[in-house]
């Protein structure tokens, strides 16, 4: 029987790298670019219109919902009174669906009796067209609040907002929940939120000789950079996806550029051609650059300064400044406007990304415990310098557990073979052994065969 599940296990484990291999990437396609690749942990579950229908999320879990034209929906957590809990939600309009700048959602978490804890809203704003956006809301613990403090049921709401000249197809969503640990130790006072931090542009970042990489379709799989200029490829309609690791009192600079068009005699302006955001580890919204505009020549845009990542950012009534409040990784996401290919055509156009991580690293956390998705390890780093996505960390790391299975299983079957030869032997040499007098040879007679054949 553990001959048998041995072979079971070795045959699981060759399935399972067979499966990771066969993991479709993000490329383009012949009709365009790939779409959003939602987790593909992602349980599916519906929003209901009541709160008391609601369905439970898990901290720690993904999930994939959807939501329509004028729909408020709500979702439950059941909290701790020692749980700093941030729900986020990414809004993925179906293709083809028009957008206005006021379109988008709102989230919020709120108590039983319908009191707010927090909000938060993602807007397409001055680009208006479809594009993945993201906003999240959070209960925190804070012992001079009497509001949103103690255990208990709360409601997690999101509504779609839209213009009744919008487009009225269904949107997708993806929804996180990530419980942020508890402090080490709790400050005597409140700290106080910066209110100045260094704005100056930084030194222009090298570009190493392999600088090409292309970024992921989501979250999910952002491709990871460090400080450095990075050269990518984008096409009209496309979302590309980066991450940066942060560590308390780092800060982040980073800037887009689209290169020239090679249309020739087309100079055709288009106003918020290239979209840039960035949002914090917990999918929350930090900033946006202004959308760029674009006339077939070089351009670029640079998100605003933004403060060095500090526990105390949370304090801050500037919601730019509170969304810097935890290390992990930052992603930046960027997107080309569809109407570009109208007057410059659907082929890739050469994107540069350039990337400044200021600040040296504070090295501790001020968590009791692990510190999950809101630190920063050496395996981080390696990926940033390594250009890895999440998924590909992942991939990596199943494929190395399938091959220890295997060596294990090989091993396994290695020892059940020598215990059998052994054992064969130790039965021929007690038959020799108890062979009548005259008969010496008897051990010859039976000719060898080689151990039973029981595997």
């Amino acid at each position: 029987m553990r001959q048998r599940s041995r072979g079971r296990a070795t045959l699981a484990a060759v399935a399972a790298m067979c499966a990771v291999a066969a993991l479709p990437g993000q490329a383009y396609g012949a009709d365009g670019p790939a779409a959003y690749t939602f987790d593909p942990k992602a349980k599916a579950v519906k929003g209901a219109a009541v709160n008391t229908d609601a369905t439970d999320l898990t901290a720690g879990s993904v999930y994939r919902s959807s939501i329509k034209f004028g729909e408020k929906l709500y979702y439950r957590l059941n909290l701790e009174a020692t749980t700093n809990a941030y729900v986020s939600a990414v809004v993925v309009p179906k293709d083809g669906g028009k957008v206005a700048y006021g379109d988008g959602i709102a989230i919020s978490v709120r108590d039983n009796s319908d009191l707010g804890c927090s909000s938060e809203n993602a807007r397409f704003g001055s680009a208006e067209y479809p594009r993945p956006i993201a906003a999240y809301a959070y209960r925190t613990v804070d012992k001079d609040s009497s509001s949103c403090q103690g255990a208990g049921v709360y409601n997690v709401v999101i509504e779609r907002q839209s213009e009744t000249t919008s487009g009225r197809g269904e949107w997708e969503l993806e929804i996180r929940y990530a419980s942020e640990p508890q402090l080490a130790k709790e400050p005597s006072t409140p700290p106080e939120a910066p209110e100045d931090w260094p704005s100056a542009s930084p030194k222009p970042a090298t570009r190493a000789p392999d600088n090409r990489r292309h970024g992921g379709g989501s979250y999910y799989d952002a491709t990871s950079l460090e400080t450095g200029e990075w050269k990518d490829e984008v096409v009209p309609g496309q979302t590309l996806f980066y991450r940066v690791p942060l560590d308390w009192g780092q800060q982040i600079f980073a800037t887009a550029g689209l290169g020239n068009s090679t249309v020739p005699d087309e100079d055709e302006y288009i106003s918020g051609a290239l979209a840039m955001s960035l949002d914090n580890p917990a999918h929350g919204h930090v900033d946006s650059a202004s959308a760029m505009a674009y006339s077939g020549k070089p351009a670029s845009m640079s998100l605003d300064p933004v403060p060095p990542v500090a526990y105390r950012n949370r304090f801050a009534s500037d919601t730019r400044v509170s969304a810097m409040r935890f290390a992990g990784w930052y992603y930046l996401s960027v997107t080309l406007s569809p109407e570009v290919a109208k007057s410059y055509g659907s082929k890739p156009f050469p994107l540069t990304l350039t990337v400044n991580v200021e600040g040296k690293a504070a090295g501790t956390t001020p968590y009791r415990g692990e510190a999950g998705i809101f630190g920063v390890t050496q395996d981080d780093k390696d990926m940033a310098r390594n250009g890895q996505s999440g998924s590909q960390a992942a991939e990596s790391k199943s494929r190395s557990s399938n091959m220890k299975l295997l060596g294990a299983a090989g091993i396994g079957a290695g020892a059940v073979l020598v215990l059998g030869l052994g054992g064969w032997m130790l039965l021929a040499r007690r038959g020799r052994a108890a062979a009548p007098a005259g008969t010496a040879d008897a051990g010859q007679q039976q000719p060898y065969g080689g151990p039973p054949q029981a595997w």
